[in-house]
């Protein structure tokens, strides 16, 4: 059996080792933005298929059994080319989602929509903010007017001025956050529901340090999208999948 994995995240590394222990064929994608990125063990591409059209050529270039999407919970995008491409084509797709973060009854959580609220939203609750969302939409955050610390893997392009920039890669422990939010005397903190337990340190530190924390909702799954939470569930997935008359 072969499977596309699209992958980037570390449930997609994980499953990538699980299905070739198994004897499954897997193929993973990356989408190339990060430097140096983690490789999952078996076939890997990197780079972008070029839209839904684009994938859908690969795919009839390529044959695949099943399509597993474990992108990131924020690759909005790329779910959305995954089931229009795997529809049209007639291959089964599986998304495969940790679960998001639920807050705990001390907690002080804002929940927004998008960057640009929780932009809007922040004078209101504090004045020294640190971004954890990433390099893509950093710059919505340049017209708060506070002092800003924004942590990303790689540096945005440009280069921005208007906060201070921290080039690191997780997972940090909760020392670490901690340390980073006491030296920096942080009293807000930003970041995308990605869930999991490989950046909830950050929210632990919050939550210890009785900060305020600003939470950007997922992006909505397609309604179609056939939905599980653990690699365990992906691999029993594909393992039937792989006895399906239909595969």
């Amino acid at each position: 059996m072969k499977v596309l994995l699209l992958g980037g995240t570390g449930e997609a590394r994980e499953l990538a080792a699980v299905l070739a222990a198994s004897g499954v064929e897997v193929v993973s994608s990356l989408a190339g933005r990060t430097a140096d990125a983690r490789v999952p063990v078996g076939e890997v591409r990197v780079g972008g298929f070029g839209g839904v059209g684009g994938l859908v050529d690969w795919l009839r270039q390529h044959p695949v059994e099943v399509v597993i999407d474990a992108t990131h919970p924020f690759a909005a995008t790329m779910t959305a080319h995954a089931v229009a491409a795997t529809r049209e084509v007639g291959v089964p797709l599986l998304v495969l989602r940790r679960p998001g973060w639920a807050a705990e009854s001390d907690d002080n959580w804002h929940w927004v929509d998008t960057a640009s609220v929780a932009a809007e939203l922040l004078p209101r609750i504090g004045t020294r903010v640190f971004l954890t969302i990433g390099r893509q939409g950093l710059e919505v955050f340049a017209g708060t007017g506070l002092w800003a610390l924004a942590r990303c893997v790689d540096p945005p392009e440009p280069r921005p001025t208007w906060c201070t920039l921290v080039l690191a890669r997780g997972p940090f422990t909760l020392a670490d956050e901690e340390t980073i939010l006491r030296d920096h005397g942080i009293d807000v903190l930003v970041t995308k529901d990605s869930g999991g337990p490989a950046t909830a340190a950050k929210l632990t530190a919050a939550r210890r340090l009785a900060i305020p924390v600003i939470l950007i909702r997922r992006p909505p799954l397609p309604a179609e999208a056939e939905v599980v939470e653990t690699v365990a569930e992906a691999a029993q997935w594909v393992i039937r999948a792989s006895h399906s008359p239909s595969t």
